[in-house]
């Protein structure tokens, strides 16, 4: 029942090398009068216009004269659009006064939002939103990215990121205040921001200043050289700690998506060779040179008043100018680059053509031959700004090879192989314009796009899916990226390798199935309901809309050139478009999205651009091997894919219910439910049965079914349900099932999705009607079935008054939640599947270091025992349809499960539906799949006690790439306290601390003691992690330290993650190992500690209360006798037990970790050259090129 389809990454892998040279400042880099950086020269009677460039930046200067007492303009700046685009007053107030029609009007802008620019040319953007109240959050947005650097300044704008924020003392005056900061960096833009509250904790200062003076520290930022070389070992261990496997891929698939412009040969990483040799003054040059007020964009979203506001932006930020940044540009020869590069920027890119937000780039259109475009050319004013000539650090692979397929259609192909991937994995193309979205006519066109890309999805998802899938994933989408500057059209596919023709085959037609027959009605109707669901839900959440949430939608919005506006506003204009959107116009969508596939046939007429397409696949493959590939059978294929013909889609009859009402009522005539009180085992009293209680209303039925459920407005006409049974493979184990069974059968249910007379395809659309999403999930202590859904009616047929209403969401979710406990159909193609999919994440952990190396540990932590380690592939063949079944049967008995949902809903109206669907089912439901064990342990399940003494495990791992991933790790409680011994936290601490008085022996002795204690000593050794390890050692770009955090079995372990260089990798794992040893004896916990860690637990909680997801994760085990100290105390005094806590608590509860040093396990990870394999003499000095995830950017 895969009934969830958001967008996956399918990422693979690449090796890129480049040449070892000296830092930017070498004049063999720079003097020499290279002329791709030099040729910007106005002639005589030359119509191009005055050009700053000519005054500093032009051959002919072959000096910089300047008079004492007077600033230079600076060198890069040029009038350009302004960042704010339609938000900029004056845009704002000419689209408001253009006159409208009730056929296309202007889109309204949001009310509350305020612009405006400082009198230094620096624009903001101010939004009001109390969500959560008493925070805001401040971002300043550098438009200046790895797509701006220099020849030999690659990696720069990262590595300054790390300088300038790292760097601010005025950041550090936000610590202890509950402030989140940090920055990233991206092709198109670095961004620094400060999420606080809005005033102090201790003392109410107002902190909107503090936050605002941490960014103007950024913008004055001092490069000093003891904070630079901290961040350049930072910087180039993180280069080491993202080039895994998937993240290399991203290089290869960028550098042929975007060869023909700066993206392919700027990734935000870097080159190591340039970053290990610069100096303060060159990252003080790119720094003044682009931190400047004109290239920025300070974003203000939260708590605030506005009025207030402007007055402290213009206050902090004022002062700052261009020409004062100026003067720090030092070498006379990067101001002249600078300058010729500015000048380039604003004579040929989508930057300066259509958003400053974008890279200074152009783009390769794939467009139908009629539509219009301003071409943009190659090569602006002699610049080669779109690096298409060869560079002394250019990777030496040409990507740009196009294929005319036929006349005037072409293909541009690359095959990426290597050792450690598995299967085959296809990304199909198309590059266009963005369509900024400004009116109602515009708008709806958005619409019919989204429609046509739903019907498609759920095609490929749904119908794909047959007995024998041709793909294991697949995903066709169309999203506007700012950091691209482009809408970029993709298909994404991963398959079985010998399959990867039948996979092209099959994703191709259903695509030009679309783009030649579009939607069906029943598809038109479907899809075009769940806009106006989204639009409702959105609109009703008002300014419930956490500050992240809607500052993000406002950051993309006004990068793209679209109008932003408020929920209501966009629900408004989504009825009126939807209102009149017609299915001709969905299918014109349709035909424009698929139009690079459709154009492929022989008698279609051809596309203007190439369509772009990456195969990976595994390396080593014979030629005569039908899974393998290389660019000429590539391109045949998906030629010979766009020729086979197609049909129109037929409509699938969708239930609108799945439990006739007739139904449920025998059900409650032959079933009649009851209710009964809830029962702990936390000291809580046993609630009445008739009684709603907050913050949660907790029940049991009679047929032993645990009920939960919770009122959550914050997220509004949303709800989420979770479904546990408690047992997992931990019950896989003491039950006596095969090794496996209770994951794969639990996959299975994923994959299938029949019930009663409903075909799993007619189950699947039902839930597409019904916005449901579900995950199923086997875990070490349960199988978990979680459900988000609305909780309005939904499935609607029409608009406005001819609305037809479906059942809610709510009750949609609990006929499924029926069904899978009673009338699930168990079928041998999902099992198939299931399978699959387990032989898929077993052969892809032998070949990634972390996980392999993470597999390891927990082998030899836990004694080899299966419950904790990944199933083998020969484990995996062996589970039967019938095993899997009674595995996960033997689960859902009644009297084991609990259900827990919150959402935005009345409890009373809710109960009432868990009463007719779940408390109908008979208490002997699945009797025949109930399996007894005599002396079967109730709760006493535990995690093996490690062996003393530890060991140290070296791991090897064949890769092209040198990387390395260290681990300590050793015995530690679970969640609740408890050791596998079977003794708890509480227990010991009271037993040490002889001196303990009545006060300290009643807090400790509270259910959540030891859980809150252990979420702090988690909090506070992070944070000393980081001190040690990164800020003072210099050996890593990060060292994580978390629990296994079991809740049901006894006892558990710690880890602690770091990632190095193979040359650091030991010197890090010893320094992870003082960290933790230097937190018991010479470095104890301090109150400061303690405060610190207090304020990050409490936001994360309150933060996290605000989500239905959280709810049901807080309310799960509240009345499962397996978790014996899990409670209502857990949730109504989690803030008192945590103010409560002290260091002295901290302290003893840190001594119920194995941490000595005969009781540790340690283990490093290396990865060595495969056999065989030489790097080329020429190579041999060469550092890796790593890419950038098409999705995300590098976070500093």
């Amino acid at each position: 029942m895969r009934l969830s389809y958001s967008v996956l990454n399918v990422l693979i892998a690449a090796t890129c090398l480049v040449s070892v040279v000296d830092s930017f400042t070498t004049p063999s880099l720079v003097v020499r009068k290279d002329v791709r950086h030099s040729k910007i020269v106005l002639q005589e009677g030359s119509d191009s216009g005055f050009s700053l460039g000519n005054l500093f930046g032009s051959a002919a200067s072959a000096t910089a004269p300047s008079l004492r007492g007077t600033l230079e303009s600076h060198p890069s700046v040029r009038p350009h659009i302004s960042p704010l685009n339609l938000l900029l007053p004056e845009e704002r107030k000419r689209r408001e006064s253009l006159p409208s029609d009730a056929s296309n009007m202007p889109l309204p802008f949001h009310p509350d939002v305020k612009s405006g620019v400082l009198s230094n040319g620096l624009p903001y953007v101010i939004l009001p939103n109390r969500s959560p109240p008493g925070r805001f959050e401040a971002h300043l947005q550098v438009f200046s990215g790895s797509a701006d650097e220099l020849e030999p300044q690659q990696g720069i704008a990262h590595l300054t990121e790390h300088v300038a924020y790292m760097g601010s003392r005025k950041r550090e005056r936000l610590f202890g205040t509950g402030s989140q900061t940090n920055a990233y960096t991206d092709f198109h833009h670095t961004v620094f921001y400060a999420a606080c509250p809005v005033q102090t904790p201790r003392g109410g200062v107002p902190m909107l200043p503090m936050a605002l003076d941490a960014l103007v520290d950024v913008m004055e930022a001092r490069v000093e050289p003891g904070r630079l070389e901290k961040e350049r070992a930072a910087v180039l261990s993180e280069m080491t700690m993202v080039n895994t496997i998937e993240y290399r891929v991203e290089c290869q698939i960028l550098s042929t998506l975007h060869r023909e412009n700066r993206l392919a040969k700027r990734f935000p990483i870097g080159k190591e060779a340039l970053i290990r040799n610069w100096k303060p003054n060159d990252v003080r040059t790119w720094h003044r040179t682009h931190y400047r007020p004109d290239n920025v964009l300070l974003y203000l979203v939260g708590d605030v008043d506005p009025k207030e506001a402007e007055k402290v932006i213009a206050e902090k930020f004022g002062h700052i100018s261009a020409d004062q940044q100026a003067t720090d540009i030092k070498p006379f020869e990067l101001k002249q680059a600078a300058s010729d590069l500015a000048d380039a920027v604003v004579a040929g890119t989508v930057k300066s053509q259509q958003s400053w937000h974008y890279p200074p780039v152009r783009h390769d259109w794939s467009i139908l031959a009629d539509h219009k475009v301003d071409d943009m050319p190659v090569k602006p004013l002699d610049y080669d700004i779109h690096l298409q000539d060869p560079y002394p650090l250019d990777d030496k692979v040409d990507l740009l090879e196009t294929r005319e397929v036929a006349p005037g259609k072409e293909i541009r192909p690359h095959i990426f192989r290597h050792e450690l991937l598995q299967a085959f994995s296809l990304h199909l193309f198309a590059k266009r314009p963005v369509e900024p979205i400004v009116d109602l006519k515009s708008f709806q066109r958005s619409l019919a796009r989204r429609v046509a890309l739903a019907a498609l999805q759920i095609r490929l998802n749904v119908g794909g899916r047959s007995d024998d899938p041709a793909f294991t994933f697949v995903e066709f989408n169309q999203l506007d990226s700012a950091r691209e500057g482009c809408a970029v059209c993709s298909l994404d596919l991963t398959a079985e390798p010998h399959r990867w023709r039948d996979a092209i085959c099959k994703s191709v037609s259903e695509i030009r199935k679309l783009g030649l027959y579009g939607v069906t009605p029943g598809e038109m109707e479907r899809y075009a309901s769940s806009l106006m669901t989204d639009a409702e839900q959105l609109a009703a959440q008002g300014d419930r809309i956490s500050n992240g949430d809607q500052l993000s939608y406002l950051m993309e919005t006004v990068a793209n050139g679209h109008t932003f506006m408020s929920p209501m506003q966009s629900y408004q204009m989504t009825a009126r478009a939807l209102s009149t959107m017609t299915v001709e116009q969905v299918n014109a969508a349709a035909a424009e999205l698929c139009s690079h596939i459709t154009s492929m046939h022989k008698d279609a007429d051809p596309m203007k651009g190439p369509a772009i397409v990456i195969a990976c696949t595994p390396k080593g493959i014979p030629e005569d091997d039908p899974a393998y590939c290389d660019e000429k059978s590539l391109v045949e294929t998906v030629y010979e894919a766009c020729q086979i013909e197609v049909e129109p889609e037929e409509d699938v009859v969708v239930p609108h219910t799945l439990i006739p009402e007739d139904e449920l009522v025998q059900a409650l005539q032959n079933h009649p439910p009851e209710w009964s009180g809830g029962k702990f085992t936390d000291g809580t009293p046993s609630t009445a049965p008739d009684t709603l209680t907050r913050p949660f209303t907790l029940r049991r039925l009679s047929n032993g079914i645990r009920v939960g459920v919770a009122q959550n407005q914050a997220e509004s006409q949303r709800g989420h349900l979770r479904l546990v049974a408690p047992g997992g493979r931990d019950a896989e184990k003491r039950l006596g099932f095969k090794r496996g069974t209770m994951s794969v059968g639990a996959r299975t249910m994923q994959e299938g999705g029949a019930f009663g007379p409903w075909t799993r395809q007619q189950v699947e659309l039902f839930c597409v009607d019904h916005l449901l999403m579900v995950e199923i999930n086997c875990n070490e202590e349960s199988l978990t079935f979680d459900f988000v859904f609305p909780t309005t009616n939904v499935g609607n047929v029409g608009f406005g008054d001819e609305v037809q209403l479906g059942i809610t969401g709510t009750e949609s979710v609990m006929q499924i939640v029926r069904e899978i406990i009673v009338g699930f159909k168990w079928e041998a193609d999902a099992l198939g599947r299931s399978k699959q999919s387990f032989r898929s994440q077993h052969e892809s952990l032998q070949k990634n270091l972390e996980g392999l190396s993470t597999e390891k540990v927990t082998e030899a932590l836990t004694g080899m025992d299966g419950r904790f380690l990944s199933i083998d592939v020969d484990s995996v063949n062996s589970i039967s349809l019938e095993e899997a079944q009674a595995a996960v049967m033997s689960q859902l008995q009644p009297s084991n499960l609990e259900i827990s949902t919150s959402g935005d809903f009345d409890v009373a109206e809710v109960l009432e539906l868990i009463y007719k669907y779940i408390g109908t089912i008979p208490a002997d439901a699945n009797a025949q799949f109930k399996k007894d064990v005599q002396n079967e342990p109730k709760w006493t399940a535990r995690v093996p006690l490690p062996e003393v003494p530890g060991r140290h495990i070296e791991l090897e791992l064949p890769d092209s790439d040198p990387r390395a991933v260290a681990y300590v790790a050793g015995a530690a409680p679970n969640a609740w306290g408890f050791l596998a011994d079977g003794t708890t936290v509480a227990e010991r601490v009271l037993a040490t601390d002889k001196r303990a008085s009545d006060f300290d022996k009643r807090r400790r002795s509270h259910p959540l003691f030891a859980s809150a204690a252990l979420m702090l000593v988690s909090e506070i050794t992070n944070r000393r992690l980081f001190s040690t390890v990164r800020e003072r050692k210099q050996l890593t770009y990060d060292a994580n330290f978390s629990f296994s955090g079991f809740e049901r079995l006894l006892g558990g372990w710690f880890l602690v993650t770091v990632t190095a260089s193979k040359e650091k990798a030991q010197l890090a794992l010893e320094a992870c190992k003082e960290t933790l040893h230097a937190l018991r004896k010479s470095s104890p916990i301090t109150i400061d500690n303690v405060e610190s860690a207090k304020r990050v637990v409490l936001n994360r909680h309150e933060a996290e209360l605000r989500t239905t997801a959280y709810w049901t994760q807080l309310m799960s085990g509240i009345q499962q006798e397996s978790i014996p100290l899990k409670g209502p105390l857990s949730v109504t005094d989690f803030h008192a037990v945590v103010e409560s806590l002290t260091t002295r608590d901290l302290q003893l509860t840190l001594e119920c970790l194995s941490l000595d040093e005969d009781k540790l396990y340690t283990a490093i990870g290396k990865t060595v050259l495969p056999e065989g394999s030489e790097v080329p003499e020429e190579q041999r000095s060469r550092a890796p090129v790593i890419g950038m995830r098409r999705g995300g950017a590098l976070t500093g």
